[in-house]
């Protein structure tokens, strides 16, 4: 029996015709599932009672199992939904004045392990499937509607900057993307959906292709010897293939520009040179570069870079002509802030244990 979260538009169209309904019958599906949040097939009373018994017989929908809620002070929500097979997955709503952001997760940990994510730190064990990325969206914005008593769209803006890199899950990404771009699901806009990668360079191109969206890049550091330190896949993809890949994908992309997220670590990339090499790095590349307060974690041995230093590393930026912002943590008091999502997963790559190793074996970060 298939779960209907996993199909785009497209997808279901399909899936209909192998049970003899006209493709049609789908857009009338996908909306009782998207826009109206209907999980039971005897509700959509627009639908041939003989379609219904036949989607009764050969599908459901399926959301995820919630394990817990955490509700912080600023508004900020984190839901650890159960995927099976003793993992957890985390995704976090952020309300704000402007926009309401869903953050959503596309791996059951994550095999990049970067040195200050605590995601990473938890280990790895699989990519969620379509129907888990979308139900993360189907669920939150659904709850919310219900809450707040409102028929129309709460959810603004949805990130994948959950746990996992969304590049090494491309298959499954993709349809996910397309449902919550179709207007007769989520209507999102292009620019409102981003994809946040630590840098896998051949998918990069793949998404400018098949599915362009806005596009965030987790740099965190101006050269190759530090990145190698902090992003181990810098050692595949070193710099200069990642900025090329960020200028070709530029001209799909929804906004004129690639967003580089750089987390302040304290005495390790946030000094008056690492800015100056920095300016050097992206002067050619259209970005906004958006610095990140370090969220610490006992595992990372890293502390966060003091309010004073972030300023005036943003300042020598700033004075290049480089757009510069600041990133306000929320859910700080819920561990939902960027790179604490660690839910629970089985480490069945022994992400650990590789960055035990890689610690032992490496120079240790003095730059």
């Amino acid at each position: 029996m298939v779960n209907l979260l996993d199909f785009d538009l497209n997808g279901l169209a399909t899936f209909c015709e192998s049970l003899g309904e006209k493709r049609f019958r789908a857009v009338q599906l996908f909306r009782w599932i998207h826009q109206r949040g209907e999980s039971s097939f005897d509700a959509m009373t627009d639908l041939a009672k003989t379609f219904r018994q036949k989607l009764q017989s050969h599908a459901s929908i399926k959301g995820l199992t919630v394990i817990s809620e955490q509700r912080s002070s600023d508004g900020t929500i984190k839901w650890l939904f159960d995927v099976g097979d003793g993992n957890a997955v985390e995704s976090v709503y952020i309300p704000e004045d402007d926009r309401a952001t869903l953050c959503v997760s596309s791996q059951a940990g994550c095999a990049v392990g970067c040195r200050f994510c605590s995601t990473g730190h938890q280990g790895f064990s699989r990519n969620l499937t379509t129907a888990e990325i979308t139900a993360q969206l189907w669920f939150a914005e659904h709850l919310l509607r219900r809450e707040l008593g409102r028929d129309e769209r709460i959810i603004s803006n949805v990130v994948m900057m959950g746990m996992g890199e969304p590049l090494q899950n491309f298959s499954a990404l993709v349809p996910a993307l397309r449902t919550m771009l179709d207007d007769h699901a989520y209507g999102l806009s292009r620019r409102r959906v981003t994809v946040s990668t630590s840098g896998v360079v051949p998918m990069m191109e793949r998404l400018a292709q098949e599915c362009p969206v806005a596009l965030a890049v987790s740099l965190h550091a101006p050269n190759d010897s530090l990145r190698d330190s902090l992003v181990p896949l810098n050692r595949k993809y070193p710099l200069h293939e990642l900025l090329a890949a960020c200028s070709a994908y530029l001209p799909s992309a929804p906004r004129d520009f690639i967003t580089f997220e750089y987390c302040m670590l304290d005495g390790v990339n946030d000094t008056h040179e690492h800015a100056q090499e920095l300016v050097r790095l992206l002067k050619t590349t259209p970005c906004k570069l958006n610095l990140i307060p370090f969220n610490p974690f006992p595992a990372s041995g890293l502390l966060r870079s003091k309010a004073k230093t972030v300023q005036e590393f943003a300042k020598v930026l700033l004075d290049a002509g480089i757009v510069t912002t600041v990133r306000k943590t929320r859910g700080d008091d819920i561990d939902a802030a960027c790179g604490q999502l660690a839910g629970e997963v089985q480490d069945r790559t022994h992400v650990l244990r590789r960055i035990d190793k890689q610690r032992a074996t490496s120079t240790p970060i003095t730059e």
